[in-house]
């Protein structure tokens, strides 16, 4: 049993901080989730010394791999002819034919769980059908502990059915599931039309997790500039709440792990998660805000938290409020959803109230 004291670092009599996810055991649930806080061994070290459950590096790009086998081919090909023996001045990486992101990747893999003592997840980054499996297998052989796939497929084309989306994942979950022997976690996105049965059709392919909800970096229009724009920005805690309405809702429906992400900024965010169903809980925008040494403030905080409303574990926390698995569940959020617009009426009152505090309307 591993707890840890108010630092994040030792033990806290009664306070039991340990978890599991994807069958790994983890000090806690504390996960940091892909980004440039993960992007190299140093830091990969540092989230380490800081009390983090896990760490999932940045992902491995299809584009990035498919980019670089490309230009090594326009830049080799036009002389591939002249001379058998000018293929020995090419560049080629030492000891592989793989393209250089590939290789880097799996250095940082190796290094990264060569350094610390806590799981290291790699993660796969792609959208076509074709590649998945012969990255995975050498991810697997470089030393993760596991693989996210984060299945990043916006379809473009308008006549693209749901169904054809759906049955992408599912395929290419069942590709890599087939292929490697470590536990395999999904990255869902919000925007299917059924993410409940979408999630049970990849509980039943295999997936050993699901990682609730992939933050789609939508671009955007400058009218000034007239050029489209990059979507980047860091999560707020209030998009936390769609993940943890369907973490809620699958808790006790899947038999795999659920991973929250999205809007985790405080101890108070990682409690939620938790209250909701989530196994893990993962940050990636509060670390690129603070600084990798707010691990601690959300460890110290949650060792807070559970003492004050007499949690002697993350077990006992998990899913309390979860949805009861025994009640119509269409009928229990339409619930919610109403008990909802009549708070929001009562707060903000009618669209049509006057400004006149002594008008009716605003009572």
């Amino acid at each position: 049993m591993v707890t840890l004291s108010g630092n994040g670092s030792g033990p806290e009599a009664g306070v039991d901080l340990t978890t599991t996810y994807l069958g790994l055991s983890l000090r806690n649930p504390l996960v940091a989730s892909p980004s440039p806080a993960t992007s190299t061994v140093d830091r990969v070290k540092a989230l380490a010394d800081a009390g983090v459950g896990a760490v999932v590096l940045p992902s491995l790009y299809e584009e990035q791999v498919i980019g670089e086998e490309l230009r090594e081919i326009g830049f080799t090909e036009p002389y591939e002819d002249i001379h058998g023996e000018a293929q020995g001045y090419f560049p080629v990486q030492p000891g592989t034919q793989m393209p250089g992101a590939t290789w880097r990747y799996l250095g940082l893999v190796r290094e990264a769980v060569a350094a610390v003592d806590i799981p290291v997840i790699a993660s796969l980054n792609g959208s076509s059908l074709d590649g998945w499996t012969d990255f995975a297998v050498r991810m697997e052989g470089a030393g993760a502990a596991a693989l996210e796939l984060n299945i990043y497929f916006v379809p473009g084309d308008p006549r693209t059915s749901g169904r054809a989306v759906e049955d992408r994942h599912v395929e290419i979950l069942s590709r890599v599931k087939e292929a490697v022997s470590i536990p395999v976690a999904v990255k869902l996105s919000p925007h299917f039309s059924s993410i409940g049965e979408m999630a049970l059709r990849l509980d039943e392919a295999g997936a050993d997790g699901l990682v609730l909800f992939n933050r789609f970096l939508h671009p955007d229009v400058d009218p000034e500039t007239l050029v489209v724009t990059p979507g980047v920005g860091l999560s707020t805690p209030e998009e936390g709440r769609l993940a943890r309405s369907w973490i809620a809702i699958l808790a006790g429906q899947v038999r795999g792990s659920l991973a929250a992400t999205t809007g985790v900024e405080s101890a108070g965010d990682v409690a939620a998660y938790l209250l909701a169903g989530a196994d893990v809980v993962m940050t990636a925008s509060a670390l690129l805000r603070h600084g990798l040494g707010h691990t601690e403030a959300l460890l110290d905080g949650l060792t807070d938290w559970m003492k004050r409303k007499r949690f002697n574990s993350v077990g006992e926390a998990r899913a309390q409020l979860a949805v009861p698995t025994d009640v119509d569940a269409d009928a229990y959020q339409r619930s919610g959803y109403v008990s909802a617009l009549d708070t929001a009426r009562r707060v903000y009152g009618e669209l049509n109230a006057t400004s006149d505090p002594s008008d009716p309307r605003r009572s």
